[in-house]
Formats: structure tokens, sequence, C-alpha cells
């Protein structure tokens, strides 16, 4: 197959000004699709992308990514968690303790999740908490009993720094003539934390040796311990090997992740974002189908034409690679256009919105975007091929063009 001489002449068909003008209408509607659906796919996605980051650094990055529970304590935790520590996944392991609790001030009530830490060992989580922070993490100290609690509990209880509250705990509970009584104590609000998300009001902070007094433990005994991963969605993949750890120190111990609080809340996200690009896939589809008819009505165009070249020895996958490539530089046309428009309002989208007036979130907040090139290749390849598959029909069509029937009044 002599593929220049068929670039030749698709090239020239393609840069050609044509007879029908339907025709042109119909390539024009097919390249215009192609660019606003890849522009739009791009922008979409990467808003989508911005929003699923932001979550899981705003809610993954405040509670606990993967707990491992022991019915005994560890005494020599670090020891056996050094093997842990140096995997690439694992980024810190920290001793931790929680409760599901009621914090009651003067006016309300909450339902709240109480996590004991030390706060010397919690640099990465507590790093982004003091990013929207009130007051001072160096407080939470023992026997200080002093909490730290999310910007929208306090404001649910209506309660600020310096002020009391008392902690209602479902752990160590005791029971009397009068039925079973709540362990409890009253705690002082020593920071406020806002992450922006849901965690906000229903998260609280103590310092680990105040929280097992509360449930009525022995102070010091370290039976939890929460891990912190690069990745959070790779946590399937870390605890068989965490889990291994565990059992081969003869520990029988119970892990548990953030899939199960949170994990509707980013399938419900991820579902969103696939529904998206889904339907924003559909408008390249329509615009690959213009294309179809477009080249359709070229080769009814140009039928004398191929049939003299047939005549003139030029074989069928030659005629079948004029047509296809005529109908492929019109979708990298659209597709180069709608890529450079995509990528250039991806980047700058907030900037644009600011300067049209538009506030989506409200005045001061701007749209999370994350452009992520592996999706934009994603795109990219996956427009190549479905328009490539697009010229097909039309350049079989042109192969079977007989020349003795086109040439016929000629």
């Amino acid at each position: 197959m002599n593929l220049a001489l068929s670039w030749n002449i698709g090239y020239r068909y393609w840069r050609a000004r044509k007879n029908n003008a339907f025709a042109s209408f119909i390539t024009l509607f097919a390249v215009s699709g192609i660019l606003l659906g890849v522009a739009a796919l791009i922008i979409v996605s990467s808003v989508m992308n911005g929003l699923e980051g932001q979550l899981k650094q705003r809610i993954l990055g405040a509670v606990p990514q993967l707990t491992i529970t022991s019915g005994q304590a560890m005494p020599d935790w670090q020891q056996l968690t050094a093997p842990l520590i140096k995997q690439k996944q694992i980024v810190a392991i920290s001793p931790s303790i929680s409760t599901q609790a009621m914090l009651q001030s003067a006016s309300n009530i909450s339902a709240v999740q109480v996590y004991g830490i030390y706060p010397e060992l919690e640099k990465r989580n507590l790093a982004m908490i003091n990013q929207q922070f009130s007051g001072s993490l160096s407080v939470l100290t023992p026997g200080s009993y002093n909490l730290v609690l999310g910007a929208e509990l306090a404001r649910r209880l209506s309660v600020s720094l310096g002020d009391k509250v008392r902690v209602l705990s479902g752990d160590g509970v005791v029971y009397s003539p009068l039925g079973p009584v709540p362990s409890q104590r009253s705690f002082h609000i020593a920071g406020i934390f806002e992450t922006g998300s849901q965690v906000d009001a229903s998260l609280a902070y103590i310092y680990h040796d105040d929280a097992q007094r509360l449930m009525r433990q022995q102070a010091g005994e370290i039976k939890q311990l929460r891990f912190y991963l690069k990745d959070p969605f790779l946590v399937s993949q870390v605890e068989p090997r965490v889990q291994a750890t565990f059992n081969q120190a003869g520990l029988d111990v119970t892990i548990t992740d953030w899939r199960e609080s949170y994990g509707h809340l980013f399938s419900a996200v991820k579902m969103e974002k696939n529904m998206m690009s889904l339907m924003l896939s559909l408008i390249i589809a329509v615009a690959a189908f213009n294309i179809v008819s477009a080249l359709v009505m070229m080769v009814v165009d140009k039928s004398t034409d191929v049939a003299v070249l047939k005549t003139q020895g030029l074989t069928t996958a030659n005629v079948m690679a004029i047509f296809m490539i005529q109908g492929s530089l019109n979708a990298i046309l659209g597709l180069l256009s709608g890529l450079l428009i995509g990528v250039f309002i991806t980047l700058n989208l907030n900037s644009i919105l600011s300067a049209l007036g538009i506030s989506i979130l409200g005045e001061g907040h701007h749209l999370p975007v994350q452009l992520e090139w592996t999706q934009l290749s994603v795109i990219v390849i996956g427009t190549v091929v479905i328009t490539f598959l697009a010229t097909i029909y039309p350049a079989l069509r042109a192969a079977n063009v007989q020349p003795a029937s086109a040439l016929r009044y000629e």
C-alpha cells in the first residue's frame, strides 16, 4: 500500500472547499462537538478530582485510616511495628484509643467520637489540623483534661475556648442499684479546629492517658495503634501485611479502616465522577457519528474521483486510507483544540469565574481543581480510538465503489 499517495490525496480533500455545503456544516459540527466534549470532560474531571482530593485530605487526614486493636497491652509496640514503618505505603504509626461519647454543655448535648492521642506522635495529623486551628495543641498534656473539638460541634454546643463540657463515655460503665451509670468527667476546651468537612461536627481529641482514665482503663497501656498511609485508597493492600506482622508476634488483633465509616461517601463521589465522565464522553461519541455522516457524504460526492483513481491502479487499501486520513484529520483538529482550551480553562478556572463575577461555592471559596496527566492521556487516547473507528465504515463504502457503475454516465 502506497501510504504517502493516500496521505497526499486525503490531505488535499481535507483542505479543499466542499461542493456540498451541508457536508461542510456537518464536518464543522463534528469538529466542534469533539472540541466541546474533550474540553468539558477535562474541566469537569479536574474539578471532580479536586473535590475527591480535598475530601481525602480533610476527612481521611483527621480520622484513623487503619486501626489495629489488641485484647492485650503492647508494651513493645515500637519494636513490633518497626518493619511496617519501613514500608512505602505506611507513613506513620501512633498509639490511639477511641470511644463514642456525648458532649454536654450548659445549653446543649451532642454525640461525638473521642480519640485519645499522644500529640508528640501525631505530627502528621495535627499539622493538617493546625492549618485551621484556634488554640494550642501543646495543652493536651496528661492530667490536664483538655479537649480539642471541631468547629461545627462547638457551634452546636454554643461553647468557645476556655469553656467546660462534660464528656459521658459509653465505655467504663458501672452498675449501681439505680442502673448503669456512664463514665463521665469535665474537660476544658483548649482548641477548636475546622477542616471544612463533616468531621468538624463529630470529632474530638483528648490526651491518651486522660481518655483511658475516662474509660476506666489502666493509663499508659497501649492496646490500639492507628496507621497513616501515603494513599488511604490503597488500604486494602496494606491490611494483609499488617495482619501478618501481628499474627507472627502471637497477637490476636482486630483491624478496622476508614472505609467502615466513610467508604459510602467516597463511593458516592467516585460514582458521580464516573457518571459525569460517561455523560460527557457521549458528546464525543455523538461527534464521532457526525464524522461518519460527513464522510459518507464526501464518499458520495467523490465517487467519480474514486472510480478514476481505481482505474489508474489505486488499491482498495489506498482508497480506504484516503478517507480514514481525512476523517482522522477532522478528529485531531477537534481533539487538539479541545485539549488546549480544556487545559487552559482548567488551570485558570477560578480566575475566569472571578472575572465573570461567578461564585459557585460562595464568596471567598474556590473550586478545587486537580489536573491529572494520566487521566488526560486516557481522554486523548479514547478520543483518537473512537474517532478512528468512526472512519472505517465510510472508508469501506468508498472502497466498494465500482468504477464501471460510477463512470457509466460520465
